[in-house]
């Protein structure tokens, strides 16, 4: 039977390591990818990636049980992501066309036996809704990434931005209207 989040933790802190790196496996990849779509480079998302978790590990103590976890550790994430890219002063978050390199998305397609036409397409949709976000606001982006991506509840994401609600989805719907207009 699979143990859920909160379970996890209370073995963690009663001095089971090994459900560290459990919790680690389960929330890695949506870290990442969260981590990837707020700074546009793989190499700063594995940076932060780990720097959350290392981050996690040290204040699991301090983390309130009747939170939901997800919530906690992607509001660690999005702080660490800010934190560097205060040090390097850079808001370029999307820089997936550079001249003379290959576009990552098109390299980390995740359908191993694609036709030709479906490789075009799928890339030719990432690249828009990439250039697209990238002319949205922080702020913006971070909601539309936060709720589309990771499934997140507009309550879960005022909690991860430390955002009243009635902002967060004021801010969504500035966001959707935003996009209409590319």
């Amino acid at each position: 039977m699979e143990r859920n989040d909160q379970e996890l933790i209370i073995n963690c802190l009663n001095g089971d390591d090994a459900t560290i790196a459990i919790l680690i496996d389960r929330h890695i990849k949506p870290v990442f990818n969260f981590a990837k779509r707020l700074v546009g480079k793989s190499e700063d998302a594995e940076d932060i990636a780990q720097e959350t978790f290392i981050k996690m590990w040290r204040n699991l103590k301090k983390y309130r049980g009747g939170e939901n976890f997800k919530t906690w550790l992607f509001t660690i994430t999005r702080n660490t992501a800010i934190d560097l890219l205060r040090k390097r002063k850079n808001f370029a978050f999307s820089d997936f066309e550079r001249d003379g390199e290959k576009n990552p998305f098109v390299e980390t397609l995740t359908d191993p036996e694609p036709l030709p036409d479906e490789i075009f397409a799928k890339a030719e949709e990432k690249t828009f809704l990439d250039g697209v976000l990238k002319k949205l606001s922080l702020p913006q982006r971070e909601i539309l990434l936060l709720h589309y991506g990771e499934h997140l509840t507009f309550d879960e994401i005022g909690k991860i931005l430390g955002e009243p609600l009635n902002t967060v989805k004021s801010r969504h719907r500035r966001a959707l209207l935003e996009l209409r207009k590319f």
